[in-house]
């Protein structure tokens, strides 16, 4: 390598750590921001203002009215959520600068007026929009814009979840199934750190932890019993996925895309489940019983009551995050396992919460990595396990239907580089019909 070219590389890599700590730093605050709101309306909901909940078709409507009215401009439309930032990643659409403010204003309703939902795709698109503005200001090429974006998610998620290394992974492994982008491998790491940094000891906003109690010893058994409940895992996630997906598309069609109606109508079905339950358990974030999930009894039947609360929620056009959703739902089935086939119940929690995840999102690498930082790097082999069946046994399912596929999970799928799920279901569709 000549010095000349040393120089250029030196230069590249200098201006990835700036930009990569520029965006950590300004995601890593508006993330606190957020989870400091997020905490504080969610609690002063479940705090002796359940009546609050029967505001949420209201709340619906408000949230339609703005995605309708400023979220939207071409073909650029803020409603796809995180699907309009992979499509960002990959050059096929403009993450809208407006969109960052207009996901936070939507997730604080959402919660406020109990919507079964999450933070971490708030944060996430706020990433996207910062890295979007940021790119705008620079005036960067194509390609770099592409690597702001990825650090803008990278810094997202490891503000949101206080785990800066599966942060930089998943920056890079979300938009692409089978696929990481190396080269955004600096600022996305540089951005996650910052992030993490910056929420957690310059704002002080702490993070939920999660404790193993023990891990069961390594034997033909307890391995044969860990591939069973990780198949489980993984055929929960595509339902999870199904189900959300479904009732987003029969809504749009049944109301024609209009927002405020879907939310009207979602909120008023989530008020009614509410009043059947007669509990608000599944409303809002969840976080208690996430956490009693590694300590305790929870309901049998939680992980299922969370898992439409959330699908009709987002369906029907509320705002927020699934990646707490699908801990809930993968902790608390986990947790109710744990009677049928005697493996430790925090173990097998902490199992359900990575399989879950990693099944709904397809990000086996990002899941195992997250494993080791949310739980100390115990049962290793067996959370490795659990990410590969997972990844594998959910196919061509997930919650972000933009994802492109490099390359297939297997020959078996007959489906072609660079196809993105949605397109991959529709070809599958024709070959049916």
């Amino acid at each position: 390598m000549s010095s000349k070219v040393r120089y250029r590389f030196l230069l590249l890599l200098l201006k990835w750590v700036v930009f990569g700590g520029i965006i950590g730093a300004i995601v890593g605050s508006t993330t606190a921001f957020l989870l400091h709101f997020n905490d504080f309306l969610g609690h002063y909901r479940e705090n002796n203002n359940e009546w609050l909940i029967y505001f949420l078709p209201f709340g619906g409507i408000l949230i339609g009215f703005i995605y309708m009215r400023i979220g939207k401009r071409d073909q650029n439309d803020s409603a796809k959520g995180n699907n309009l930032v992979i499509e960002g990643v990959h050059g096929k659409a403009q993450v809208l600068r407006r969109m960052g403010p207009i996901v936070y204003f939507g997730t604080f309703i959402t919660i406020l007026f109990g919507g079964s939902t999450g933070r971490e795709g708030a944060a996430i698109q706020m990433g996207g929009s910062i890295a979007e503005t940021i790119n705008r200001f620079f005036k960067v090429h194509i390609l770099d814009k592409k690597i702001f974006i990825m650090s803008g998610i990278s810094a997202g998620f490891g503000a949101a979840f206080g785990t800066p290394v599966t942060g930089a992974i998943f920056g890079m492994e979300m938009s692409s199934v089978g696929k990481l982008k190396y080269e955004a491998l600096v600022p996305c790491l540089v951005g996650s750190f910052v992030g993490h940094y910056v929420t957690e000891k310059v704002w002080g906003e702490p993070h939920k932890e999660f404790i193993i109690e023990s891990v069961p010893s390594m034997s033909i058994t307890v391995l044969l019993k860990i591939i069973t409940v990780s198949i489980i895992f993984s055929l929960v996630s595509v339902l999870y996925s199904l189900l959300r997906h479904g009732i987003q598309r029969e809504s749009e069609r049944y109301f024609k895309k209009n927002h405020m109606i879907r939310g009207f109508v979602g909120g008023i079905i989530i008020v009614i489940l509410f009043m059947i339950v007669g509990s608000q358990d599944y409303n809002g974030r969840g976080l208690e019983m996430l956490e009693q999930s590694f300590k305790g009894d929870v309901p049998h039947f939680a992980f299922l009551a969370k898992l439409i609360f959330t699908a009709i929620t987002l369906g029907t056009g509320f705002v927020g995050g699934e990646a707490i959703p699908l801990f809930f739902i993968g902790a608390t089935l986990g947790n109710t396992l744990s009677e049928l086939i005697n493996l430790p119940l925090s173990f097998l929690a902490a199992l359900g919460l990575i399989a879950v995840f990693c099944g709904g999102t397809n990000t086996p690498i990002a899941a195992f990595i997250m494993s080791v930082e949310m739980f100390d790097g115990q049962g290793l082999e067996y959370f490795f396990i659990a990410c590969l069946i997972s990844y594998m046994i959910s196919g061509y399912h997930g919650i972000w239907p933009s994802q492109s596929i490099y390359p297939p999970k297997s020959r078996l799928y007959m489906i072609n580089e660079g196809t993105t799920i949605s397109q991959a279901k529709k070809q599958k569709k024709r070959k049916i019909d």
